[in-house]
């Protein structure tokens, strides 16, 4: 494991040595759980009774169920026990034109039983005094908060830059996306520790009071676990031998198909239907008004969605993957050499790509890159696509 991690290093400058990543899947896909610290994002808290109405009218997504008290946990527990509890939700926040800005991860933490504070001297949190806090893309931080702070208005709502405090976490590999796959195991949606505190295996596990822990990635199974803990702790379960490098986490989100932040998916130009957010639970067609909803809605209910964010596959002509040879901003292009997409992100031989559903799955060899035709193209239809996206555009083709 140790060769692995050291052979598969993430460059923190958000960039990579894309020649020290080449044939990465076998051994990525081989590799136990592993845990990374996610230095492209960071955290806002939200805090007051107006939270959840506020979000409720920003966001795509029906951030409801955060303000349900009967949805967080009550069983004590102690930190390497797996419990039901509250899920986190995903959405994007858009422009007024329905373009993405940025997507976010949020949590209500779980609340101690104690009824003292931590000095034993006073009343312990007001139940009405509700925190939220979001996993946000950390480039675009500042601008997010000027934002958010100018739709407040006169809304009950504090918010607070809160990223020296927490930081954000996500959990992957080995069985971890066969466990939370399980829909009969209501024991795989947390881990970690909850309200009520066993104070000798926190001490173990490096933990605190607040009640912090792994969640079910809300996006897909195989994601894993993601979570938000006290920058001063280490995550629980979290060991030397399975933390890795954030730059392995995008090597697993390539394959799925998955992209996340306002790099990946192109803040105020992405349509976030075309970059599958519905498929990736982050978007409610029912929840009523938002922001940027009318582009939303048109699109879903006219059905017609004709380029796809789609995992890619660079190779040679003799079928190799290939290594530091495309660049983000490419055009992809089909046999005929018209336009079919463009690469949205690549990493070595892997990448995501904006590609027309049309051209998308026409065989090995049919896209290559403009001026770099000795580059072959490979599109990956994720397992996690509903079929419908794939007979729908086959089925339009043929009526065309």
């Amino acid at each position: 494991m140790h060769g692995f991690k050291s052979y598969l290093q993430f460059l923190k400058s958000s960039s990579c040595n894309c020649s020290r990543l080449f044939s990465t899947q076998a051994p990525l896909q081989s590799a136990g759980p592993m845990a990374c610290l996610l230095k492209t994002r960071s955290v806002i808290r939200f805090k007051g009774p107006e939270t959840i109405k506020f979000l409720q009218g920003l966001l795509t997504n029906d951030v409801r169920s955060l303000g349900d008290p009967e949805t967080l946990a009550e069983n004590s527990i102690t930190p390497n026990m797996l419990v039901a509890g509250t899920q986190p939700v995903y959405a994007a926040m858009l422009t007024p034109q329905g373009r993405f800005l940025c997507d976010l991860f949020l949590y209500r933490p779980p609340r101690p039983d104690e009824k003292l504070d931590r000095t034993g001297s006073g009343p312990g949190p007001d139940p009405g005094d509700l925190e939220i806090y979001a996993d946000v893309d950390k480039s675009v931080m500042d601008e997010l908060l000027a934002i958010l702070k100018r739709y407040r208005l006169r809304s009950k709502v504090e918010i607070e830059n809160v990223a020296e405090d927490f930081s954000c976490w996500q959990s992957f590999g080995g069985e971890l996306a066969e466990k939370s796959s399980s829909v009969e195991d209501s024991e795989a949606d947390t881990v970690g520790w909850g309200g009520t505190v066993d104070r000798s295996g926190v001490s173990a596990s490096g933990g605190n009071s607040l009640g912090w822990r792994w969640i079910k990635d809300p996006r897909l199974a195989c994601l894993g676990y993601r979570g938000i803990f006290p920058t001063n702790a280490t995550p629980p379960l979290v060991e030397a031998d399975n933390e890795t490098d954030e730059g392995n986490f995008l090597l697993w989100r390539l394959e799925k198909g998955v992209a996340e932040g306002s790099t990946e998916i192109p803040k105020g130009e992405a349509i976030p239907l075309e970059y599958n957010l519905a498929g990736l639970n982050a978007i409610s067609f029912d929840k009523g008004c938002y922001v940027g909803q009318e582009l939303i809605a048109r699109t879903h209910h006219r059905g017609v969605i004709r380029k796809r964010l789609i995992p890619l596959r660079f190779l040679n002509k003799s079928g190799e993957e290939l290594v530091q040879k495309v660049s983000p901003g490419s055009e992809v292009i089909n046999a005929k050499s018209k336009k079919a997409g463009t690469v949205t992100t690549a990493v070595g031989s892997r990448g995501l790509g904006l590609i027309r559903l049309d051209d998308a799955f026409k065989g090995m060899g049919s896209l290559t890159i403009t001026g770099q035709e000795d580059v072959k193209v490979e599109t990956i239809r994720p397992k996690w696509w509903p079929s419908e996206w794939f007979l729908d555009n086959q089925q339009q083709s043929a009526a065309a």
